[in-house]
């Protein structure tokens, strides 16, 4: 990755303490549409948080999620199936959303194999993400906390407060801005009645990332540290014509704290008017604010340093691993696998 050199590889990146290089999986259960956009935000990211460090980093999908005849083109020798994950095992993974099919994240048509990605990922990674939906997927799995619909969809960019000292915030300002996008948040109080750590907290005290530490460090993030700076925008936009094509029922609300006051007054102008006419214009004008929207990301830094820390502290964990096999060979001693204490007290001391 320039000088963090990123290295794709059909093959199969296993994890090996002595080794320098950091394998990271992306399971990417994204839609057809959002998939290769989803694929470059997060191995962009890892590039520039990856600074001297060697990172190679692997594909992963749901064999359960239906794909379009391009989608599986593009996937072809380039995703692997999660059955690859079974006999091996990473340093890092990156589990991806999706927008749900059902009421009920027990009936998403991969709700079994998530399980066992989840299970995996326990003893295989030493750190494990979670984001949007997956986290939602990942905690009602592992805790059995359901998810709460809200009234409107929780969109834009916020304020998210620091409310830990964790390794995982280290150089981040006390406040950060982060984008979300989802219709559903998680009881606070039901996260931290079952072992949670809230590291973040966006406005109107919602959660944003949260952590559990247990034999893998799994990281949590309601919101979206990944998004391109137009992605909100194109969201909104797709949502617009849902609603003006009858698929949904409510003309959707503008992303917060997201446009200039200027576009932001315009669109609630058009938004008010509630005709489909004017609807049809404010579509109009967000491809003509479109250009300049994608030139601004005003949350680049604090996602920037989130997932530096989140590769810091797998690095440091992985070099802990090394040292202590290295004694051990020298040793002639038994070293047990995934040292599952080492891990965890490794973190714990900010290593």
């Amino acid at each position: 990755m320039s000088a963090a050199r990123h290295e794709w590889a059909n093959r199969l990146p296993e994890r090996n303490e002595r080794s320098g290089a950091i394998t990271i999986g992306l399971l990417n259960n994204m839609s057809d549409g959002a998939l290769e956009a989803t694929e470059r935000q997060f191995v962009n990211l890892l590039t520039a948080a990856g600074t001297d460090l060697r990172i190679e980093v692997s594909f992963y999908h749901f064999p359960e999620v239906p794909r379009s005849d391009a989608a599986k083109h593009y996937m072809e020798g380039r995703y692997h199936t999660i059955e690859s994950l079974w006999e091996t095992k990473l340093d890092g993974l990156i589990v991806t959303g999706r927008e749900p099919l059902f009421p009920s994240l027990r009936d998403e048509p991969y709700w079994n194999s998530f399980g066992r990605v989840h299970e995996w990922a326990r003893t295989n990674t030493l750190s494990t993400v979670w984001s949007c939906l997956a986290a939602h997927a990942a905690v009602l799995h592992m805790d059995g906390i359901q998810r709460q619909r809200s009234e409107q969809k929780r969109c834009g960019v916020f304020d998210c407060v620091r409310v830990s000292q964790h390794p995982m915030l280290r150089h981040l300002p006390r406040t950060l801005r982060l984008p979300h996008s989802r219709w559903n948040g998680l009881p606070e109080a039901d996260l931290i009645r079952n072992g949670y750590q809230v590291l973040t907290r966006a406005e109107d005290a919602d959660v944003d990332c949260f952590i559990k530490q247990d034999s893998s460090l799994f990281v949590y993030f309601q919101g979206h540290p990944e998004y391109d700076s137009d992605t909100l925008l194109r969201e909104y936009r797709r949502d617009i014509n849902r609603f003006l094509n009858g698929e949904a029922a409510s003309y959707p609300s503008m992303p917060r704290g997201y446009f200039d006051a200027g576009t932001e007054r315009v669109l609630l102008e058009l938004q008010a008017k509630g005709d489909i006419a004017s609807h049809r214009e404010a579509l109009g004008f967000i491809e003509s604010v479109a250009p300049f929207i994608a030139k601004e990301k005003s949350w680049g830094s604090s996602a920037l340093m989130l997932y530096t820390n989140w590769l810091t502290e797998i690095h440091a964990k992985k070099s802990a691993l090394a040292q202590t096999m290295n004694a051990a060979s020298d040793r002639g001693s038994f070293v047990p696998e995934p040292l599952r204490g080492l891990q965890a007290e490794a973190f714990e001391a900010g290593l």
